[in-house]
């Protein structure tokens, strides 16, 4: 087996979440995955078709945002989480979601791992 670990890190999107008034409209949260990745062997050729294409992911939290409205932040990293873990080769995943511009001096957010049972 050849584990790595593949990462997304920081990507801004505008999505509804929160349960406040002021929360309505999209705001900009940041995001950034940790995927913990297994292969059958080491890689032996530099091809994507090798590798777990992260595409996926990007593009799953971008559709997410575009196309649903989240109470919760824990909510928003549960969907992320098994989104991720939709591909079989991913055996453990971290998620970060940041409220970037909630209060002038500190990002609030929540982070959690899952792991493939």
């Amino acid at each position: 087996m050849a584990e790595f670990t593949t990462l997304l890190d920081r990507l801004t999107v505008m999505i509804r979440l929160g349960i406040y008034a002021h929360e309505v409209e999209p705001q900009r949260v940041t995001i950034s995955v940790e995927m913990t990745v297994d292969y059958p062997a080491p890689l032996g050729e530099d091809a994507i078709e090798q590798v777990l294409d992260y595409d996926f992911v990007r593009e799953g939290i971008l559709a997410l945002a575009a196309e649903r409205r989240f109470a919760l932040q824990e909510t928003l990293c549960e969907t992320i989480a098994a989104l991720c873990l939709s591909d079989t080769r991913v055996k453990k995943v971290r998620v970060r979601t940041m409220k970037t511009d909630i209060y002038p001096d500190a990002g609030i957010g929540c982070e959690i791992v899952r792991t493939r049972n």
